[in-house]
């Protein structure tokens, strides 16, 4: 080889290894432990983005990692069910940081990064002294995926504080700040959630309120619970911290930790009938738990899904090794962790929705994502 053909393939290769795409590119990655549900998953490529000049770069990045694979962006793998074999290059925004940008004497709003835990920011802000999230403790994931699923617990969604959310528009390569109006929330839903792959969230801005004497403690056994904690403490009135301990407690005695049992959360969503409908089961079945959806068009009633499971005799029960959990029916987990499979959970799905359906005439709707081996998103693969 002569000393100008060294040179030339010595400048080709240096021009390879500083693609952003390949220094941070890893190939045949096991995804087993990157999914709360521990379903087996293998992942052909998976790039890891620390800070948004590396999105930046990706995006102008001529690999084929980048140019010729579909995309999938995948956060903390807290509501997703993953396929075995995954053949899209995957994105996983892992920034971290919460900064503060304004302040008044009533509220304060922060830009938190998608990387950051959700839980580990509620119980951070309600230590500052910044309240509002503390209904929404100890949901699993990471901030920069609760936008997608508009999550929502104890009578509070996340768009009851949302500002807006900083994203990477994947077709046009521009970043965008979307308000909470332009995110389309709905139940569960957002219009992350409707494009799928569409949208790369990098930071997530709140605005949080002051007053430590504001608190929502109306759902569920949420004011009895609080109230403990208040009268120990020698308050006269419930704090957004008491609320946040009140739900800790609640949600540790009823939700299985995914690291001591997988699981996805909540994995059906609470079904929206009409009040007509609701009041005919009640004469059949009094202790019904439903409640009234004030902003729906038309006199509707949210049921508790997980109610309606239990009562069908399916508490503990499902389709081995996917079953629903003893304290909570809402909830399935897994009993063979890194080797049960998405059809494993459709078998489950199917078995409980089918039942569920020849008893109260209510369909249920999983939460949960499914995602395709490609990368894309199944809606309709076994629908419940």
């Amino acid at each position: 080889m002569t000393l100008v053909s060294r040179l030339e393939r010595n400048a080709h290769l240096a021009t390879q290894t500083h693609s952003p795409a390949d220094a941070l590119l890893r190939h045949a990655v096991d995804l087993s432990h990157h999914n709360t549900m521990a379903l087996a998953c293998s992942a052909d490529a998976v790039i890891t983005l620390h800070d948004e000049a590396q999105i930046d770069a990706l995006m102008v990045d001529k690999t084929a990692a980048i140019k010729e694979r579909p995309l999938l962006i995948l956060s903390g793998g807290s509501n997703v069910l993953l396929p075995t074999k995954l053949d899209a290059t995957v994105l996983q925004p892992m920034m971290r940081g919460i900064n503060v940008v304004a302040q008044t004497d009533s509220y304060i709003d922060i830009e938190v990064m998608a990387g950051e835990n959700w839980h580990d920011l509620v119980t951070y802000t309600v230590h500052q002294g910044w309240y509002g999230l503390e209904n929404l403790a100890l949901i699993p994931g990471l901030t920069g995926a609760a936008p997608v699923q508009n999550i929502g617990a104890y009578g509070v969604q996340l768009e009851d504080h949302l500002l807006y959310v900083r994203a990477y528009h994947l077709p046009t390569q521009t970043w965008q700040q979307l308000s909470a109006a332009q995110c389309q929330f709905g139940y569960r839903d957002s219009i992350f959630k409707r494009t799928p792959n569409t949208w790369l969230i990098s930071r997530v801005a709140f605005r949080l309120h002051l007053h430590e004497t504001q608190v929502k403690a109306s759902y569920g056994d949420v004011q009895t619970v609080a109230q403990r904690y208040a009268d120990a403490q020698g308050y006269r009135y419930l704090t957004p911290a008491h609320v946040m301990q009140a739900i800790i407690d609640i949600r540790q005695q009823k939700l299985p930790n995914p690291k001591q049992l997988p699981n996805c959360g909540s994995f059906f969503q609470n079904p929206i009938i009409p009040q007509a409908q609701f009041t005919a089961l009640q004469t059949t079945y009094p202790d019904i738990v439903g409640y009234p959806m004030p902003d729906a068009p038309d006199a509707m009633i949210k049921v508790a899904a997980g109610w309606l499971i239990e009562q069908a005799g399916l508490k503990g029960g499902g389709i081995a090794p996917i079953m629903t959990h003893q304290q909570q029916a809402l909830v399935l987990t897994n009993h063979q962790p890194y080797q049960a499979t998405q059809n494993d959970v459709a078998t489950a799905q199917h078995h409980i929705a089918q039942v569920v359906y020849e008893k109260f005439a209510i369909r249920l709707s999983r939460e949960p994502v499914w995602i395709n081996a490609d990368g894309s998103i199944g809606y309709d693969e076994h629908a419940a």
